[in-house]
C-alpha cells in the first residue's frame, strides 16, 4: 500500500484580480500567479519553476518584487490574510518571512509595496479596516498602522512608496489622494491636495517629488508634493505636448476632440514609469506612451500600442476588446508587458529600431493565449501526447503535454461544455450549448465535420478503441457508432443529471453516475444495467473505474470516497471535504482526487479505513476535470479558475509507468486536398526564388573576391613598407637603450654608496637611546616586584578569611541537615499512621458502598432526567441569546458610524482651527510690518479671536457628546461580553455532550459487528444442523433396509458392510471433535467478550466514583445471573447426556435374540451424534440469551457515560467487588 507522488510540472492560465500579477526578475524571467501557485517562467528555455501559496489560505490578492530584484512579497487572502516574503536568489526560491497584521478583521489586502532599498514592506488591507501597515519585514516588526478610509465607498487601490525615500507613501483610491510620511514612529500626512475629488485608480512616481495618477475619467494628473502641475487627457493625440498653460490644453483638446470625449467614459486602469517616461493603459486594449519633452516639466505622447486581432477566433476583433489591468518594463527597459481582465499576457519591444517602425504598435502574446473563463471539459489523447480542453469563453485549445506548448486552438460563437478526443489524435468531439458537434484537427484548423442534435451536452467520451462515443443528452446516455454515426444504443435509468461516464479498459462496460445517488454499470453490447447500486443521500460528481474493472471508485456530496464492487459499497473512506474528481492511473497503482477547494489528493492505494493521503495545491478554485495520460506519467488538472495544470507522477519509490521505448507516438496529421495543393505550389514558388537567390548570390560572391583580392594586394605592400621603417626605428631605440642603462648603473651605486653612509650613523643614535630604555626599564623591573611581594600578601589574607567563613558554613548546614533528618523521621512516622487510617477507611467505605449504590442510582437518574431538560432549555435560551447578541452587533455598528461621522465633522472643525490659526500668524506679520495700521488691524484680531473662541466652545461640546455617546457604549459592550462568556460555556458543554454521544456511537458499532458475527454462526450452525439430520435420515433408510435382509444373513451382511462403507469415514471423528471444539471456542469466546465487558464497566467504575457505586451491584447481579445460566445449563447438559445414555443401552438391547457385535468406534460416532443433535437444538436458545445479555449491558453502559461525574456525599470509595 503506497501513496503516490505528484510534484507540479506545467501550468497554463494567469491568475486575474491580483494586484501587480507581472513582474520581471531579469530580462529572461517572469513571475505572475496562476492557480494557488506563483510561477518563475523562462522566456527561452520555456521552463517554469513554482512558489507554492500557503495551504490555509485560499488565494493571491497582490504580488509586489523588490527594488534590487531578490525578493517577492506575495499577499494571500483568507480568515488570517498574510504577506509571505520570498527569496528569489535560489532556483528554489526560499520562504523569508511571513507578517501578520494582528486583530484584522478584513480578509486580504489590495496592494504591496516595497521601499527602495527593499527593507521595509506597505501594505493596505480591504474592508472593513482599510488599514495602512508599514513593515521592517526583515526583523518582522510592525513599524506603524493607520486607517485611510473610512467608508466601503471609498475604497483604496494603490500605494507605493517614493522611489528616493523610504519614509514617504503615496495612497490612491476612490476620492482620495494622500501622501504620507514615517516620523517618529507614525505615518503622518502632509501636501494636502487641493484638487477636486476624483475616483483615483492607479498611479506611479516619475520623479523623486512627483507622481501621476490616473483616474475613472481618463485624465492624467501630475501632482508635486500635492498640487497639481498638469492635467491632460490620456488619450491625447500622438506627437502633442502636455502643458501647464489652459490655452495649450484647450488646443489639444479642440484637436483630439472625439479621443477626449473616449477618455471621459473609460477608465486609466494602469501606469507604470521608466527612465524616459510613463506608459498607462486607457481605453480597451490600448496602451499609451508618454516621455519627457527637453524641458522636463513636459510630456510628449510618442507611440500607442494595441492588442493585435486574433485570426482563430470567430470574432478576431474580440481581443481588442480586453481592459489592460497591470503593466511591467523589464530591467533593460526594452520590452513592456501587460496582463489583462481576461487572464491574458503580451508583450512588445520598446527598443529604437522598433520605434521607428511607426506610431502605432501591437501587443503579441507573452507565449500563448490563455482560457479566460472556467474550463468546462478535459480528455488525453493515447496515440499522440494532446490535451484538448473547452472552456466557458467559447474556445477549444489542444495543448502538447511532452513540449508544453499550444497546438492548436479556436474560439466559437457558443458556450463548450464537454469534449473528448480520439484516440488517433485526428479528431474531437465537443458538446455546444446547441449541438455536439465532431471536429476534424487539420493542421491549422479545427473544422466542423458532422452535427449531433444534442443541447448542452456535459458528459462525452470516445471508447478506448475508438470505434464508439458516448454522450448524455439530459438523463439518457446515447452510444453512437464513430465510423457510421448511428445511434447504436440509448442507455436509460438515471433519474437526475449524469455527472460523469467512463468506458471500462476493454470498451465492453460503460461507467456512469448521477446527481441521483446513482453509479451504473452498463453493458454495452446488450444496452442494459449490469450492475448497480444507488445511494439518494449523495449526489454523486465523478466516478473511475480499475483497469480489470471489477472495482468503481466514486465521490460525491458526501465527502468520502466509495469503493463498489457488483453493486455493493465494498469500503468507505471519509475525506472530510467534498471531492468533485477521481482519477486512477491506467496501471492500477494510483488514485487521485480533485476537491472543492483546488487541492490536488494522491491517495493510498489500496484503500483503507484509515484513508492516508497526500495533498497538492495547485488551484485557487474548484477542480472540474481530470485525466491521467495513457503512459501513466502526467495528470492533467483544469479547474473554475480557468487554469491548465500538469503534474508529473509516479509512486512511492519514483517509479513512473514504464513506457515501452519502441512504442513512439504517431506523428501523422490531417490535411485538406486544396490546401496540400496550396502549400505544394507555394513550396515550388518558392524553391524557384530560392534557385534565382543562389544564382544572384554567387555573381555577388565573384565580384566581391575579386575587389577583397585587389585590397589584400595593396594591403601587402603597404605591411612590406612599414616593415622596413619599423626595423630601422628598432635598431635606433636599441643604441638609446645602451646608453640609459650604463647612466642608470652609475646613478646606482651613488645611491648605494649614500645609504650606507645614513645606515651608520642611525644605528650610532639609535644604541645611544636603547641604553636610555634599558635603565627605564630597570627602574620599572624592581616597582613590578615591590607591587607583586603587596599582591601576594594581600592574596593570603584573602585565602585564610576564606577558610574561616567556610568553616562557619559547614557548621550552620551541619546542624540544618540534623534537623532535616529529625524532620524526616516524622514524617515518616506520619506516612505510616496516614496509611493505617486510609486501610481503615477503605475497608469501611467498602462496607458502606453496597447500601449507598442503589440510593445514589435512583438520585442520580433523576438528576440526569432534570439535567437533559435543563440541556434542552438553554439551547432554546442560547438562540433567544444569539438572536440578541446578533441585534446587538448591529446597533453597535450603528453607532460606531455615528462615532465615525463625528470623528470626520470634528476633523473638518480642526481643519477649520488650522486654518483660522494660520491666518492669524498672517495677521500677527502684517501687523509687525504695517505700525500705521495697528487700530484697525487690532480690530480685525479681535473679532477673529472671538470666532475661535466660538469655535473652543463648539469643540468643546462635541468633545462632550463623544464622551458621553461612549458611556451609553460601555454597558452594552460589558453586556455582550457577558453573553459571549456564556454562550462560549454553553458551547464548551454542548461540545462535550456531542464527544460523549460520539464515544456512544462507536460503542454501538463495535457491539452492531459483534451482533453481526453471531448472526453468521448462529446461521453456520444451524446450516450444520440441517445437514446432520439429513445424514441421519439417510442413515436411517439404509438401517431400515438392512433390516428387511434379516432373513438372508449374507445379504445382511454385504448391506451392512456396504452400508459401513457408505456412511463411516475415517476423519469423521477428527471432524466432529473439531466441531465440538469450535463449539466450546465460541462459548469461551463469548464469555471471555462478557467478562472483558465487565471488566472495561469496572475500570470505569474504579475512574467515576458515582457511577462506580451504582453499576458494582448490578455487575453482581448480572454475575449471578450467568452464573444461575451456566449451573442450569450444566444440568441440562447432565440430563442430554443421561438421555444419550439411554439410547445407547437401546442400541444395545435392541435386538436381544441375536448377538451383534457393536463396534465401539461406532457406538462413540453415534453418541457424539445425538450430543450434537441436542447442542443443536440448545444452541439458538442460548445464543439468544447472550444476545439479551449482551443488550443489556449496552443500555447500562450508555446510562454510566451520559452520568455526571460528582464524588459521593460521604467521600467514601466502593468496594472492588470479583466475579466468577
Amino acid at each position: 500500500m503506497t501513496i503516490p507522488l505528484a510534484q507540479a510540472h506545467y501550468i497554463f492560465g494567469v491568475q486575474q484580480g491580483v494586484s501587480g500579477n507581472i513582474n520581471y526578475l531579469d530580462e529572461q524571467t517572469v513571475l505572475f500567479p496562476s492557480g494557488n501557485q506563483f510561477v518563475r517562467f523562462n522566456i527561452d528555455q520555456k521552463q517554469q519553476k513554482f512558489i507554492a501559496g500557503s495551504e490555509k489560505c485560499s488565494g493571491m490578492s497582490a504580488v509586489a518584487i523588490s527594488p534590487n530584484r531578490r525578493y517577492i512579497a506575495i499577499a494571500e487572502e483568507g480568515e488570517k490574510p498574510q504577506i509571505t516574503i520570498w527569496d528569489l536568489v535560489h532556483d528554489q526560491s526560499r520562504k523569508r518571512k511571513v507578517l501578520i497584521v494582528p486583530d484584522l478583521e478584513a480578509d486580504g489586502f489590495v496592494s504591496v509595496a516595497f521601499s527602495p532599498d527593499s527593507k521595509y514592506l506597505i501594505a493596505q488591507s480591504r474592508h472593513p479596516d482599510w488599514l495602512l501597515v508599514l513593515w521592517s519585514w526583515e526583523k518582522a516588526k510592525l513599524m506603524a498602522q493607520l486607517r485611510t478610509s473610512s467608508m466601503a465607498t471609498f475604497p483604496i487601490y494603490q500605494v507605493s512608496f517614493n522611489p528616493r525615500d523610504n519614509t514617504q507613501i503615496c495612497v490612491t483610491g476612490n476620492q482620495i489622494f494622500k501622501l504620507f510620511r514615517y516620523t517618529d514612529g507614525n505615518l503622518k500626512q502632509f501636501g494636502y491636495t487641493k484638487s477636486e475629488p476624483q475616483n483615483f485608480l492607479c498611479h506611479s512616481w516619475v520623479s523623486e517629488e512627483r507622481v501621476v495618477v490616473g483616474t475613472s475619467t481618463g485624465r492624467l494628473l501630475m501632482f508635486e508634493n500635492g498640487e497639481i502641475k498638469l492635467d491632460f487627457p490620456a488619450t491625447l493625440a500622438t506627437g502633442l505636448v502636455a502643458e501647464p498653460a489652459s490655452s495649450r490644453l484647450n488646443i489639444m483638446e479642440s484637436n483630439t476632440g472625439e479621443d477626449n470625449d473616449e477618455a471621459i467614459r473609460h477608465d486609466v486602469t494602469a501606469i507604470v514609469a521608466y527612465s524616459k517616461g510613463f506608459a498607462c493603459s486607457c481605453l480597451v486594449g490600448t496602451v499609451h506612451m508618454f516621455e519627457k519633452g527637453e524641458d522636463k516639466d513636459f510630456y510628449k505622447k510618442v507611440r500607442v500600442i494595441k492588442i493585435a486581432a486574433d485570426p482563430c477566433n470567430a470574432d478576431p476583433l474580440q481581443p481588442k476588446k480586453q481592459m489592460i489591468m497591470s503593466l511591467c518594463i523589464s530591467p533593460s527597459e526594452e520590452i513592456l508587458t501587460a496582463s489583462t481582465d481576461r487572464s491574458q499576457l503580451y508583450t512588445v519591444s520598446l527598443s529604437s529600431t522598433d520605434l521607428g517602425k511607426g506610431d502605432e504598435g501591437q501587443f503579441d502574446p507573452l507565449t500563448y493565449t490563455y482560457h479566460s473563463q472556467e474550463v468546462t471539459g478535459l480528455d488525453v489523447c493515447i496515440r499522440k501526447p494532446l490535451i484538448a480542453t473547452c472552456s466557458l469563453d467559447c474556445s477549444i485549445r489542444i495543448w502538447n503535454f511532452e513540449t508544453t506548448v499550444l497546438e492548436l486552438y479556436k474560439v466559437f460563437q457558443e458556450e463548450a461544455y464537454s469534449i473528448a478526443i480520439h484516440p488517433s489524435g485526428l479528431y474531437i468531439l465537443v458538446g455546444f450549448s446547441d449541438k455536439l458537434r465532431l471536429m476534424n484537427l487539420l493542421i491549422d484548423d479545427i473544422r466542423i465535420f458532422k452535427e449531433f442534435t444534442i443541447r448542452g451536452c456535459r458528459e462525452c467520451a470516445f471508447s478506448h478503441g475508438g470505434h464508439l462515443f458516448a454522450a448524455v443528452h439530459g438523463t439518457v446516455i446515447q452510444i453512437y457508432s464513430a465510423t457510421t454515426f448511428e445511434n447504436v444504443a440509448n442507455l436509460k435509468g438515471h433519474n437526475g443529471k449524469i455527472r460523469s461516464i467512463r468506458w471500462s479498459a476493454d470498451d465492453i462496460k460503460l461507467i456512469s453516475s448521477g446527481v441521483d445517488g446513482a453509479v451504473y454499470e452498463w453493458s454495452t453490447s446488450a444496452a442494459k444495467r449490469v450492475n448497480e447500486n444507488v445511494l439518494k443521500s449523495c449526489a454523486y460528481s465523478s466516478v473511475t473505474v480499475s483497469p480489470n474493472g471489477r472495482q468503481t471508485f466514486a465521490v460525491g456530496s458526501d465527502k468520502t470516497i466509495k469503493e463498489i464492487t457488483e453493486s455493493t459499497i465494498l469500503r468507505t473512506v471519509d475525506t472530510g471535504v467534498e471531492m468533485m474528481e477521481i482519477e486512477m492511473s491506467h496501471s492500477g497503482r494510483m488514485l487521485f482526487c480533485g476537491s472543492i477547494t483546488g487541492a490536488l489528493r494522491s491517495i493510498k492505494f489500496p484503500l483503507s479505513e484509515a484513508g492516508d493521503y497526500n495533498e497538492h495545491f495547485g488551484h485557487s478554485l474548484e477542480i472540474t476535470k481530470m485525466k491521467i495520460t495513457f503512459d501513466d506519467q502526467y495528470l492533467v488538472t483544469v479547474s473554475v479558475d480557468a487554469c491548465v495544470m500538469i503534474w508529473k507522477i509516479s509512486d512511492t519509490e519514483g517509479r513512473g509507468a514504464k513506457r515501452d521505448k519502441e512504442a513512439t507516438y504517431a506523428e501523422e496529421i490531417l490535411i485538406t486536398k486544396s490546401d496540400l495543393e496550396e502549400k505544394n505550389q507555394l513550396m515550388s514558388e518558392l524553391k524557384t526564388r530560392v534557385e534565382e537567390l543562389k544564382m544572384e548570390n554567387e555573381y555577388q560572391l565573384r565580384l566581391k573576391d575579386m575587389n577583397y583580392n585587389e585590397k589584400i594586394k595593396e594591403l601587402t605592400e603597404k605591411f612590406i613598407q612599414e616593415m622596413e621603417n619599423l626595423k630601422t626605428k628598432n635598431q635606433v631605440l636599441k643604441t638609446e637603450k645602451d646608453k640609459e642603462v650604463a647612466k642608470h648603473e652609475e646613478e646606482v651605486a651613488e645611491v648605494i654608496d649614500r645609504h650606507s653612509r645614513d645606515m651608520q650613523d642611525s644605528e650610532s643614535t639609535n644604541n645611544q637611546k636603547l641604553m636610555l630604555e634599558y635603565e627605564k626599564y630597570q627602574e620599572l623591573q624592581v616597582k613590578s616586584q615591590r607591587m607583586q611581594e603587596d599582591y601576594e600578601r594581600q592574596l593570603q589574607e584573602s585565602d585564610e578569611a576564606k577558610e574561616q567563613a567556610l568553616e562557619e558554613l559547614t557548621e550552620y548546614y551541619e546542624t540544618k541537615l540534623e534537623e532535616k533528618t529529625t524532620l524526616y523521621e516524622q514524617s515518616n512516622h506520619e506516612m505510616r499512621q496516614q496509611h493505617k487510617e486510609y486501610e481503615e477507611t477503605k475497608r469501611q467505605i467498602e462496607e458502606d458502598a453496597d447500601r449507598e449504590i442503589l440510593d445514589v442510582k435512583n438520585k442520580y437518574e433523576r438528576r440526569l432526567r432534570d439535567e437533559i431538560e435543563m440541556n434542552m432549555r438553554l439551547k432554546g435560551e442560547s438562540g433567544i441569546m444569539r438572536k440578541k447578541f446578533n441585534s446587538l452587533n448591529k446597533e453597535i455598528d450603528a453607532k460606531n458610524d455615528d462615532i465615525k461621522q463625528m470623528q470626520a465633522e470634528k476633523t473638518k472643525l480642526e481643519a477649520v482651527i488650522k486654518s483660522l490659526d494660520k491666518d492669524i500668524h498672517g495677521l500677527k506679520k502684517e501687523i509687525q510690518e504695517r505700525d500705521e495700521t495697528i487700530q484697525d488691524k487690532e480690530k480685525r484680531i479681535y473679532d477673529l479671536k472671538k470666532k475661535n473662541q466660538e469655535l473652543e466652545k463648539f469643540k468643546f461640546v462635541l468633545d462632550y457628546k463623544i464622551k458621553e455617546l461612549k458611556k451609553q457604549i460601555e454597558p452594552r459592550e460589558n453586556d455582550i461580553k457577558m453573553m459571549k462568556e456564556q454562550i462560549q460555556e454553553m458551547e464548551s458543554e454542548l461540545e462535550r455532550f456531542h464527544k460523549q454521544n460520539t464515544t456512544l456511537e462507536l460503542n454501538i458499532s463495535e457491539l452492531k459487528q459483534k451482533l453481526r458475527s453471531t448472526d453468521k454462526e448462529y446461521q453456520r450452525e444451524r446450516q450444520r444442523v440441517r445437514d446432520s439430520e439429513a445424514v441421519n435420515k439417510r442413515m436411517k433408510i439404509d438401517i431400515h433396509n438392512c433390516v428387511g435382509l434379516i432373513q438372508d444373513p449374507k445379504q445382511l451382511k454385504e448391506s451392512i458392510r456396504e452400508l459401513f462403507e457408505q456412511h463411516v469415514q475415517d476423519d469423521y471423528t477428527e471432524t466432529s471433535a473439531s466441531k465440538d471444539m469450535d463449539i466450546q471456542k465460541e462459548y469461551a469466546r463469548q464469555r471471555e467478550h462478557l467478562e472483558r465487558s465487565v471488566q472495561s464497566l469496572r475500570k470505569k467504575m474504579a475512574v467515576d466514583t458515582e457511577i462506580h457505586r451504582v453499576e458494582n451491584v448490578k455487575v453482581m447481579q448480572e454475575n449471578n445471573a450467568l452464573i444461575k445460566e451456566i449451573n442450569d445449563l450444566r444440568r441440562e447438559l447432565k440430563t442430554d447426556r443421561t438421555m444419550i445414555h439411554d439410547l445407547e443401552m437401546a442400541i444395545k438391547v435392541m435386538k436381544p435374540g441375536k448377538n451383534v457385535e457393536i463396534d465401539p468406534k461406532q457406538n462413540a460416532e453415534n453418541i457424539e451424534k445425538v450430543r450434537r443433535c441436542n447442542f443443536e437444538e440448545e444452541a439458538p436458545r442460548i445464543i439468544e440469551m447472550q444476545k439479551g445479555e449482551i443488550k443489556r449491558l449496552r443500555e447500562e453502559l450508555v446510562q454510566v457515560q451520559s452520568g455526571s461525574r460528582r464524588t459521593p456525599p460521604n467521600g467514601r470509595l466502593p468496594p472492588m467487588v470479583a466475579t466468577t
